[in-house]
């Protein structure tokens, strides 16, 4: 089994290399890697893997533009390149969006070594694959025969700005962001000023305000 990883992290591909890149003993071998999305576009063409691990949050547009951008390799009848999502994640919006992308399944990063294995095989297999209580998030999603409203404020943010918004409004300070989503405190006041920007909003207080009134926290 064919796989590439992408993942922001270098630490977090190398510990996924480990844990699933023993062939041998796995049956999988990962012929590359990628840590943003051109580079995700550009292995994932390049060596036509039957399952890509995808992470929602990337530079360049998150996972949904990978798999916006692969949707040729997905549809294609004879070789179809199949994606799993591998997130830190367990929000109901990144769950929703990439399924609706077109990946097959979604594992958080909790998932043991074997556990990824398993999943890898079974999305090649055509099965649709995810860690406890997030199969919920996507039955509750396609059970109505209406499609939910669409957000467009919540559409002009990244997947990375919605994430650092969720954790303004759960109280983080900047210093906690950037530990927690192993980026710098200047990266994360960017992210709050094109969110603030964006949203055309004054500063975290009214972030919060708006973000808890569309249940974000």
């Amino acid at each position: 089994m064919r796989v590439v990883l992408v993942d922001d992290h270098r630490m977090f591909r190398t510990g996924v290399q480990a844990e699933i890149g023993q062939t041998e003993r796995t049956g999988v071998e990962v012929v590359g890697e990628a840590a943003d999305v051109d580079q995700a576009v550009t292995v994932i063409t390049a060596t036509r893997p039957e399952v890509v691990l995808l992470d929602v949050h990337l530079p360049g547009g998150g996972g949904v533009e990978v798999l916006r951008r692969c949707s040729p390799l997905m549809a294609d009848a004879e070789q179809p390149v199949r994606f799993l999502a591998l997130s830190v994640s367990d929000a109901a919006e990144d769950v929703i969006g990439v399924i609706r992308g077109g990946a097959r399944g979604y594992v958080t990063k909790t998932i043991t070594g074997t556990d990824l294995v398993d999943s890898i095989f079974r999305v090649q297999d055509g099965d649709a694959v995810f860690s406890p209580r997030l199969a919920g998030f996507v039955l509750d999603a396609f059970a109505s025969t209406d499609a939910p409203p669409v957000d467009e404020d919540m559409d002009r943010l990244t997947q990375r700005e919605r994430e650092v918004l969720r954790l303004i409004a759960r109280g983080y300070a900047y210093k906690e962001i950037a530990k927690q989503l192993f980026i710098s405190v200047k990266t994360v006041e960017s992210h709050v000023s094109a969110v603030l920007r964006k949203l055309q909003l004054s500063n975290r207080h009214e972030l919060t305000r708006w973000a808890t009134a569309r249940r974000l926290v």
